[in-house]
């Protein structure tokens, strides 16, 4: 941010000056400071800065006033005038020649134009010219800033960005969408972000013209081919929201006044991103507590409640039919959700909760249906829109869709489910709930984990649970099987499992051994235990048929408790 050589030529101190050299540059060399430097230089001269020199300790020297001058030039000055008349009558030709060659600026000031003077001028009007462009680049920080508080978008912010400098730019956010693009080269995005092919590379720290910007040290270069753009991640509450990307035709664009607007555009796009999400959160929230209290409360179905659902883009009219699950994972899930347990009921609650919406959202597009779904400590709860054909086959195909892209995304998962569909499935969401959770605990002691149990297919059971509440079957179950709980608890045995495989392979001692990887004598010898213990008979009909049922009827209490 300073002014150029021509404008400090038509300050009125500098009016006696003369230009040697570089005339055709004086309205692209900016200058940004000025100092008076004498021989040697070293690096007390930075880049864009105005030098003034009287010579002394060169006038006599041509060779060491050239290495002076090249100096100079080497250190990215815009200019250098040399004060004549007392140590230097008359610049040597080798020195306009060596400016010349490297098309440097190279002025000549009489010895009575005092330096303080040019120094004093010169300051002023770089200050002068620095307010009015902080001024400006507040107007456009202002304007950024309204741009997302009025509720306008990323490419709106793109085009202010543009116009004020002329510079491609675009937006892509931490899922690589391009969300948002003005100019910016669409390929070079599709590289970066690996949708197209191509090669592209991290370009380490190199000397660039914005190394003192502070914005400098977030700036990520990367070559793309034979091409290269510049990176700049877009943060929030310490979570990467997206990238800002931009492309100048060269270094000399990337002035300080263009990188304060790309500055001011990086926190306009944070903002809106931390306000996209918070939008995005409380919908969420919403239809959260909307849906939990759809399915487990008795919520009279009228117009209000239809006419909140319709707004959060929900069609209660339609029939649906109620799966409720349970997440486990039978390992360690990858590192993108957590390499460990705590990992898992923690920070990857919410990648796992979003995976697992997603697909259930996907499917249900697939199949053309409406889906609803949250989520409350592990367990998952969906309803799924039905037709015509069976509550199974829809709910089947539907759940095969989700859980095998769920298995290519997370690791190890399992989700055990219970599935209801009440009656015909219209305002029955309570009902349908309170099913499938049913069928969900009956499956959880009689199936394997990651198993589905259909509301349908448990008539047995709950004909069971139900003559469970009798006082009197109640009575006759704790005196079959108490003998056998004690001894299981007390000895860490497990004999009723052992019953129930044996009963399972219809007494076939063999195939029970095999199924419980035990020896064929250490079969019988539970065995024997289980009869002494009981005191039936496993070679009666009558008492295997009350000890299979004194066993369901316990199993099935256990999963009422």
């Amino acid at each position: 941010m300073g002014i150029h050589v021509e404008d400090v030529l038509q300050i009125p101190v500098m009016e006696p000056a003369k230009v040697l050299t570089g005339e055709k540059h004086l309205k692209e060399r900016e200058i940004e400071w000025i100092s008076v430097i004498e021989t040697p230089v070293e690096n007390f001269v930075r880049r864009n800065e105005f030098v003034l020199s009287t010579g002394i300790g060169c006038s006599d020297d041509p060779e060491a006033l050239e290495g002076y001058v090249q100096d100079v030039i080497d250190s990215g000055a815009s200019a250098l005038a040399f004060a004549t008349g007392r140590h230097i009558y008359k610049i040597p030709d080798r020195i306009t020649t060596l400016a010349s060659k490297h098309q440097f600026v190279l002025l000549e000031i009489p010895w009575d134009v005092r330096f303080g003077d040019v120094l004093h001028d010169v300051l002023s009007e770089i200050s002068k010219r620095k307010r009015v462009e902080q001024q400006r680049t507040e107007e456009i920080r202002q304007e950024l800033i309204n741009c997302v508080l009025n509720g306008k978008g990323l490419q709106e912010i793109m085009k202010i960005v543009y116009e004020n400098t002329t510079i491609p730019v675009a937006i892509s956010d931490h899922n690589k969408l391009v969300r948002a693009n003005y100019y910016f080269d669409g390929h070079m995005i599709d590289v970066l972000n690996g949708e197209a092919a191509g090669d592209y590379e991290l370009i380490t720290s190199r000397e660039t013209p914005f190394k003192d910007h502070p914005l400098y040290h977030y700036i990520e270069e990367y070559k793309i081919g034979e091409d290269s753009c510049y990176q700049l991640t877009i943060l929030s509450n310490y979570k990467k929201q997206g990238y800002l990307l931009f492309k100048p035709e060269s270094d000399t664009e990337l002035t300080w006044s263009n990188l304060n607007i790309l500055e001011h555009a990086l926190t306009a796009c944070a903002l809106y991103f931390v306000k996209e999400n918070a939008i995005e959160m409380t919908e969420i929230r919403l239809k959260d507590n909307f849906l939990l209290d759809l399915a487990k409360t008795d919520m009279e179905m009228d117009k209000q409640l239809q006419s909140k659902a319709q707004l959060l883009g929900y069609d209660l009219t339609k029939p649906y039919i109620c799966l409720v699950g349970e997440i486990r994972f039978k390992k360690k899930v990858d590192d993108h959700i957590g390499s460990s347990e705590q990992a898992i009921m923690s920070s990857s609650m919410h990648s796992r909760n979003y995976y697992i919406q997603k697909e259930v959202a996907h499917a249900g597009d697939v199949l053309k249906r409406r889906t609803m779904a949250t989520f409350e400590d592990g367990e998952v709860i969906v309803f799924l829109e039905a037709d015509d054909r069976p509550y199974v086959e829809t709910t089947n195909q539907f759940l095969d869709l989700v859980e095998r892209r769920l298995n290519e995304l997370l690791a190890g998962i399992n989700i055990s489910w219970g599935i209801s569909m009440h009656k015909d499935g219209i305002f029955v969401f309570h009902k349908s709930y309170n099913e499938a959770v049913t069928a969900y605990n009956i499956g959880r002691q009689q199936h394997e984990i990651g198993d589905r149990t259909f509301f349908s297919d448990t008539r047995m059971n709950r004909l069971l649970i139900a003559l469970s509440h009798e006082k009197e079957i109640e009575q006759i179950v704790k005196n079959t099987l108490h003998k056998l709980i004690e001894y299981d608890q007390k000895r860490q045995t497990d004999l009723i499992n052992t019953f129930i495989v044996y009963n399972k392979y219809n007494s076939n001692v063999s195939q029970t051994a095999r199924a419980l990887n035990l020896h064929r004598q250490s079969l019988l010898h539970r065995l024997r235990n289980i009869e002494q213990l009981t005191g039936l008979s496993l070679l009666n009909a009558d008492d295997m048929f009350l000890l299979e049922l004194s066993v369901r009827l316990w199993m099935l209490k256990k999963v009422e408790e």
